[in-house]
Parts: structure tokens; sequence; C-alpha cells
């Protein structure tokens, strides 16, 4: 019967029934689960009895069959009395309402803290604030240090003889460094040593002072013309096994490698090496210093004490004054009336004469004087020369050091004095806090502020200028604060060159100005270098060199010039095979690298900006004689350069660069403008060209990083520049090819345009050169050359004493007892902070009076 024929709980009474009771299943009702109810009575516990009448009872009609007792007695369903249990526990309303709220404010708040987070490591990495973890070592630190750059002057061998320590050629055999010991003429007593004679540099066969002697009136440190600057003395040849340039070349720009120069002859004349009572800095006067008192053996040791420089230069001046242009009218500074002004001496004259004719005819010039054309030595009247500024950059809390004073003596003594008042030396000093020091409010406080910081002899060389005063003179620069709020666009570090512009403003009697710093260092003479580099970048033709101006040269690897110049034309037209370009012509490659191509369009004439609202005074710009290809290596040749630099001038677009976007002024809604950048300011600019910049910030609100503005403006009005491939030295033994690929990285073989660059995140394999903004190399080779000891390693032991224990394979394993260091003339830079050993200042110390016993 199923389940329902048998149920323990149906009453006792159904069992007597034999007949099974009809029920009808269809008979509606509600659900026996049915939570709808009509009253609150136990309707669920409900039981039918057998009390009705029998059904064999013969008077029940069939009309109460229907209402009589069933011959089979319902089932009784008994249900437990307690609720009914559910499957699960359900929560109240207000619960679950406070726990969805919970849930939403949790997730709401989560996500506003990611954002945060975002925000805030994006703009960390922007300012450079990020804690990067540890990453590899670079390849090259795996390389061997070069040891022969510390060998002196008791080991020296001819130029031609000396068989480099590096490069070595690919498959040459490595040569045993003790070898370059052994070679020497040592000796185990001091006394015995052989050792060369200096020779001074003026007689150098190869000097500017004997291949191109220029006569003028000799220049004195003294109103008397009787004290002068002794000469500075080199040694020939090099210690044994020196190593070669691995950049640049001294035959390509006539600089003399096969000498050397010690710190004695370089620095003796400018008071190395001999007493302050004598004159000197009381510096230099221990150690090995055998054979330095030849530096004066004609010329007397110059007693320093109450120089003027200022004077000295004026002097020298007016001596030659002949052999230069005539001096343009000063600049008159607009402040108004003053009544008195153009009065001459009193002395009878008429009424009808005017005195302020001379201020109009000043006024005049300085109409015309809006970009002045540069100026070469052949096309001037009568052949009279241009004059040049040396200006040397520096603040106001500089802590002056003798060796910086011997080095701006030297370089004021071998510019100034030895090239007859051809170059001025100019200190352009910044003010850091001129609120502090209000040197616009009155000439004494100016004064004051002089006093304070500069050294006496140097005083009249100082020229002023403040952060507010560049913001007032160039006004309404877009500013795109590209290194964070505290280094604003007028500010020292992205704004330096604002004040370059204004001086070469406040001085038209230069037609050019040499931009130097404070921490450069030449190993040679100063008027040398730069009169070569000169010539010889104004013997560089316009073609190809742009494309030049890109690269480094290294000779070991791109052989001569000529097929320096030649590749250099190949890969810019042909293009080469680079990060950049590798997927080209592969199907599903980016189809914007193919619109680009390989090769690049020659730079010939004016690179303009692509909106013609940004092109500023066109029609003062040089044009091309003739078209790229008819050139024959013509055009430029003999035209002095508006710009010359020590660092390719390279394309920062898509370099790693940081500073690749820091030009402003300009319409970008197209791309940004053509721009050229180069590492380290110091640099050699004409008037004309720092006039279109000084306009151009002005008028227009251009301006640019200070080592890219002066390249873009350069780039954009075609003016004549010129990177200069001046000799350097690395410390580590590269592979000269490997180091080659390495700095010409980028867009088709150039140093930039791709961000494969040297320039940017790869500027770490520039540390160990001894010509970058933040050399290692340089540094420790020159404290090393002035007899200090870095890192444990040189100082004065090791210049006279053999350690035969030691094996020679590093520098903390040379053997040492060579003597000196010889460096051939070499540029260093950056080199700050040099403390020597100096002897009290007899002016400082107390007089104590004897005792007297009778007291």
């Amino acid at each position: 019967m199923g389940v329902s024929s048998w149920n323990p709980l149906r009453s006792r009474d159904g069992r007597q029934s034999k007949l099974p009771l009809y029920e009808n299943l269809n008979t509606p009702s509600k659900e026996r689960d049915s939570n709808d109810s009509y009253s609150d009575s136990d309707d669920d516990e409900y039981s039918i009895t057998s009390s009705s009448p029998g059904t064999n009872n013969s008077r029940v009609t069939s009309a109460s069959i229907s209402t009589a007792t069933p011959i089979m007695p319902k089932r009784s369903f008994m249900v437990s009395g307690r609720p009914r249990q559910p499957i699960a526990y359900r929560l109240p309303n207000k619960v679950i309402r406070y726990l969805c709220f919970g849930l939403t404010s949790f997730i709401i708040i989560m996500i506003l803290t990611l954002i945060r987070a975002s925000h805030n490591e994006n703009k960390a990495l922007a300012e450079g604030r990020i804690d990067r973890p540890p990453s590899a070592p670079p390849a090259w630190e795996s390389y061997p240090f070069l040891t022969r750059y510390y060998g002196g002057i008791r080991n020296l061998v001819p130029f031609s003889k000396n068989v480099p320590e590096y490069p070595r050629l690919q498959g040459e055999p490595r040569v045993d460094k003790l070898s370059y010991v052994n070679g020497s003429n040592w000796k185990s007593d001091v006394e015995e040593r052989n050792l060369p004679a200096s020779k001074e540099y003026i007689k150098y066969p190869q000097s500017v002072f004997q291949s191109a002697p220029e006569k003028f009136q000799e220049c004195f440190l003294d109103k008397a013309n009787k004290v002068r600057v002794p000469p500075i003395r080199y040694y020939e040849g090099r210690p044994n096994g020196f190593p070669e340039a691995i950049l640049g070349s001294y035959e390509l720009l006539g600089l003399p490698e096969d000498i050397c120069f010690e710190r004695y002859g370089r620095y003796g004349p400018y008071g190395f090496g001999y007493s302050v009572r004598s004159g000197g800095l009381g510096t230099g006067e221990h150690g090995e210093k055998e054979g330095f008192e030849a530096t004066w053996e004609k010329v007397p040791q110059v007693d320093w004490k109450g120089m003027d420089w200022a004077d000295v230069q004026r002097r020298c001046y007016r001596s030659n004054a002949a052999r230069y242009k005539e001096q343009p009218p000063r600049h008159a500074s607009p402040h108004g009336f003053y009544v008195n002004e153009g009065a001459v001496p009193m002395k009878i004259q008429t009424r009808d004469t005017l005195p302020d004719e001379p201020t109009k005819s000043s006024a005049k010039e300085l109409g015309k004087e809006k970009n002045p054309a540069p100026v070469s030595e052949g096309d001037s009247v009568g052949k009279k020369l241009p004059r040049t500024a040396v200006v040397i950059r520096c603040w106001d809390e500089y802590l002056w050091k003798e060796e910086d004073i011997m080095n701006i003596r030297s370089l004021i003594s071998e510019l100034v004095l030895a090239s007859g008042g051809r170059y001025d030396v100019h200190l352009l000093v910044q003010v850091k806090n001129d609120a502090a020091h209000p040197i616009w409010a009155d000439a004494a406080t100016y004064q004051k502020r002089i006093e304070e910081t500069i050294p006496e002899e140097f005083r009249g060389l100082v020229t002023f200028w403040t952060e507010t005063q560049m913001l007032s003179l160039y006004q309404g620069i877009f500013d795109l604060f590209a290194r964070g709020p505290d280094l604003p666009v007028h500010g020292v570090y992205r704004g330096l060159q604002m004040a370059m512009q204004h001086f070469a403003y406040l001085h038209p009697e230069y037609d050019y100005f040499w931009q130097w710093e404070m921490d450069i260092r030449y190993i040679g003479h100063y008027y040398d270098l730069f009169t070569k580099i000169e010539n010889w970048a104004k013997e560089q033709p316009r073609k190809g060199l742009w494309e030049r101006n890109g690269r480094f040269y290294l000779p070991s690897v791109h052989g001569t010039w000529e097929d320096f110049k030649q590749m250099a034309r190949v890969q810019s037209e042909m293009g080469t095979t680079g990060a950049d370009n590798i997927w080209d012509n592969v199907p599903g490659a980016d189809k914007q690298s193919h619109a680009s191509g390989r090769g690049d369009k020659p730079i010939w004439g004016p690179e303009r900006p692509k909106d013609p609202k940004d092109w500023f005074e066109p029609e003062d710009d040089p044009v091309p004689e003739t078209t790229y290809e008819k050139d024959k290596y013509v055009w430029g040749v003999g035209e002095e350069a508006e710009y010359i630099t020590f660092n390719p001038m390279f394309d920062p677009e898509g370099t790693t660069w940081g500073l690749a976007d820091d030009i402003t002024g300009y319409n970008t809604t197209e791309g940004m403008p053509p721009r050229r950048a180069q590492i380290i300011t110091a640099s050699r600019m004409s008037r004309r060209l720092l006039m279109k910049m000084h306009r151009e910030t002005a008028f227009l609100k251009h301006h640019a990083f200070p080592e890219m503005w002066p390249g873009t403006v350069a780039l954009q009005h075609g003016y004549k520049a010129v990177f200069v491939p001046h000799p350097l030295y690395v410390d580590r033994e590269w592979p000269p090819e490997i180091f080659a690929r390495t700095l010409n990285n980028g867009r088709n073989g150039a140093t930039g345009g791709s961000r494969t660059s040297v320039f940017g995140q790869r500027e770490h394999n520039l540390i160990g050169l001894t010509w970058f903004y933040n050399s290692g190399f340089a540094p420790n080779l020159y404290r090393r050359w002035l007899g200090l000891k870095v890192n444990n390693d040189g100082g004065e032991e090791f210049e006279m004493t053999m350690d035969e224990s030691k094996n020679g394979t590093s520098v903390n394993e040379m053997r040492g007892g060579e003597g000196r260091m010889c460096l051939p003339p070499v540029l260093l830079h950056p080199v700050k902070d040099v403390d020597l050993p100096v002897e009290a200042n007899p002016e400082d110390t107390l007089d104590i009076p004897d005792s007297d016993p009778g007291a």
C-alpha cells in the first residue's frame, strides 16, 4: 500500500476497520506545512475518532453516507508541539543592514587607499624619492683598474717608446705590469736616482707660443712693469706604460701628447711650494720635491700678497688696446633723468656745446646692436682682434681654499697676461640669500658682501646676481617644475643660463664668452688649450657637423678623423639597427616605427619649430650657400663657431635623460621642438648667440634647461656649433669596442635620440672618465697628482719608497718609488674641496710677549 499503509501513530480504533476509507485527495485544502492559518488553535494536531455510527446501520441513507464515519478512520498525523526549526538561522534585518553598510564602507575605503598609495608612489617616483632595491652591479665594475696613471717622473720614457698599458688591440697579449717598473732606473738611495731636467713650456716647439707667435706688449703684475710670472715647466716623455686617451685626440687638436706636467712645474709659479712669509700659499713645502727649485731658476718667486687682478687686467689691455676692436659704449642703465649726466670737467666752453651728444650716439648704437654678427679675425676692420671674457661661475658662500686660489691665478696669468689682454677673467657670483644681504639696496651693501666672501686679490672681478633679479628680468615664463617646487625655473639649477645672458648684455665689449666653473682643472697651459680649440672649431665645415657633434670619437675604434666623418655620414643617411627599430618589417610590428624610417634627414641650416609662432627673428639667421648635396665641405670653413662644447650635443628626444622635456614656451601640441643638449655647461658662446637667447627668453618666453638651451637656440637658428673631441682617459680596462657601442648607443649610432642613449639611466658608464659631471676618476687622479692620499693609496711614502713585496697588478699593489706623478695635458672635472696641508699664517698668530723674571 505504500508508505501510508503503516503508521505507528494511527489510533487503535482504526485498526478495527476491515475496509479502507476512500479519501478524496483532491479536496481543496491548505498545505500542511503552510504558515498561513486562520486561528491560533492547534489545528495541526487534529485527529478523527470512530464515534460515528457504523456503516452497517440500514437506516443510513445515501445522503448521509458522505457525512458518516468512514469505514476506516483517517490517519492521525501527530506533530510536535514546539515550533518547527528552519534549516539555517536567519539574522535580523537590522543586523543585515549594518553588515552591508560596513562591507560597502570597507570596499570604498580600500579603493580610496589604493588610489592614494598609487598617487604617492607616482609622485615619489617623479621626484626621485623611491628607494629601489639594489640592482645588479654594472658590467664595467668587473673590469680591472688601470695602474700606470700613477707612475712618476723617475720612470719617464720617450713617447715614441712608450708601450701603453691601455688600450690593447684585440688578441694582443697582456703586458706584465711589473715590467714597467723593472725597466726604470730606480735605485734604493733617493739622491742617486735618475731625474731628468724640466723645461719651460713657452719654449716647447709645438706650443702656441712657438707655432703661432703673436707680437704684443708684455704684461706685468706690478705697475712698475718689473714683476713677471714664472713660466710653467714640463718634462719630456711619459711615465712608462702610461695609457693612451680612449676618447678624443691630441693630434687632431694640435695639443702636446709627448710631454707631461708634475705639480711644482704646473703650480709652482702661482705660490705652490713656498711659504706665506715669502708671498706663497704655504703649501707643498714637504714631501717629494726634488728638482722643484728649477721653477724659479730664471724668474724669481712672486710675492702674491696685495695682488689686484682687476688692475692687472686693465693695465694689460691698455698696453695692447691697438690690437683689438674699438670698445663700444657701455649700456646706460635706465634709471631716469640725471641733471649732470654727460658733464665734462670744468673748462670754458660755449653755451651752444651740448654735453649730452655722446649719450645720443650711444643710444643709436644700442638700437643697431640687436643681433650683432659674429666676428672673425680676418673679417674685422683693419684685422682688429675680437676679445673674449672667461666668466667663472661661483656663489657668495663658496669656501675658498689655497688650491682654488692657485688655480684662478693660473687661469688669469695664462689667459690674460700670456695673450696680451685678449682675454678677461670675471667672477659671476650668485648671492643665495638676498633677503639677508640686500645688495641691490645700495652700493655699500654690494661692496660689503664682496669683502665678506671673496679673497682680496679677486674682489675687483666680481659681478653679483640673484634669483629674484632673474625673476624680474624674465617675467612670464611658464614654469614646468621639472625638478619639483624647490627648483624653480629662475633658480641657479634650472635658470643658470639667464645670468650668463644678462652678463653678456651688460658687456658689449666682448664678442665671445667662455662659461667656466670653479671645479674645472687643466693640467697644461690654458692659453694653449683655448687657442687651439678655438682655431680647430673655426676650421670645421658645416656639412655633417651636427651629426658629428652627436657622437663620441674613439680613435682606437673609429680610426682617423676622416674615417670617423665618413662613418657618421653613412650612419646618419642609411641608418643603423638599434633597440628602437630592430622589429621593423616584422609582421605585427608597430606601424609608427615604419613611418620614421632608419635614416635621418641631414641638418642643413636652421631647424625651425613646427609652429611658425615659435619662430623668433628668423630674418637674422644664416642661410646655406648651396644645397647639402652640392656642398663640398666648404660652407663654414673659416667661420667662427658660435657655440663650442666639451661633450657631444645629443638629441634628448626619446632618451631617459630626466630633463629632456624641461623646455617651456613652445607649442607642443604636435610634438616637442627640435633641441640639443650637452652635459656640463662649460662652453664658449658668442655674444650673438647669447643675445638671441636673452631676447627670446624675454620676449617670447622660451627657455630650457641650461645644458639644453644654448644648443637648442643654435640648432633652431642655424648657428655654427662644434663639439671638440678633447682627450679623455678612463680608469678601467674597458674593451674599446664595447665602450664605443656603449657610448654611441643611440639612434643611428649617435649618443641620443633613443631610450638606449648613454645619457640618462646609463650615465653610470661615464663615471670612470676624466670629464663628466659626476666623474669619480677625475678628482681622485688630481688628488694623487698633488701628492695626497686617496683611499689609502699614494702620498709621500708611495712616491719616495719602493715596496718590493707588492706585485703591481692593481692600484693598491703598486710598488711606488717612481717620484711625483706626471700627467699629460688633460681637462679634469669635477674637482671639489681639495684640502692641502697648509702652514699657519704668521699674521694670524698671537704675539706673546716674553715674560719678565723681575716682574
